[in-house]
């Protein structure tokens, strides 16, 4: 059988065996996805292509550690979103390794009740100029911007990432958007 016709566990399984043409099959099926998850962090397609090669590589070494249920949260966890978590995670160590992002803790910030009760119609926003935008942010607000709407981490999910607090992610969000 054709690697082509296998579905995901399967091709896990032979790359596990070191399987060449399983593990190109698994990188075509998912390059495009984590190149584009590293460039929206990065913004720089070379730094993007680097981090995204380093993933696959990473990920082929230790697919022995993959499991595909999460028995800490019972829920799934695919292979797609264990590979993502290792592009962002690759991605922002890039980044601090460059001095390009920067997550001190902020001060303690008592909730402000019109953080809460905000509701700005987005409807007539364009996702292009959206993106463009967010480019100009400073490198942590938009980093969090990323990992919330585009990647769809929620707060307690980034404070594990970034390794900062909860508060903090909030204030962040806050000040980015």
């Amino acid at each position: 059988m054709r690697v082509v016709n296998l579905n995901i566990d399967q091709l896990i399984e032979r790359c596990k065996k070191a399987d060449k043409s399983a593990q190109f099959e698994l990188y075509k099926r998912y390059y495009k996805a984590m190149y584009n998850t590293a460039y929206r962090i990065l913004n720089n397609s070379f730094d993007a292509e680097d981090i995204m090669q380093e993933s696959f590589l990473i990920a082929y070494t230790k697919l022995g550690t993959f499991k595909a249920k999460n028995t800490d949260v019972s829920k799934d966890t695919t292979f797609g979103a264990w590979l993502k978590r290792i592009v962002i995670n690759k991605s922002l160590t890039q980044l601090k390794k460059r001095g390009k992002i920067n997550f001190s803790p902020l001060e303690r910030i008592e909730k402000n009740r019109s953080e809460e009760t905000e509701t700005n119609d987005y409807s007539l926003l364009k996702a292009k100029n959206v993106i463009a935008e967010m480019k100009e942010l400073k490198k942590s607000y938009s980093t969090v911007l990323n990992l919330h709407f585009i990647e769809g981490f929620d707060y307690q999910e980034m404070t594990q990432i970034l390794d900062i607090s909860y508060e903090n992610v909030r204030v962040l969000m806050s000040r980015a958007k």
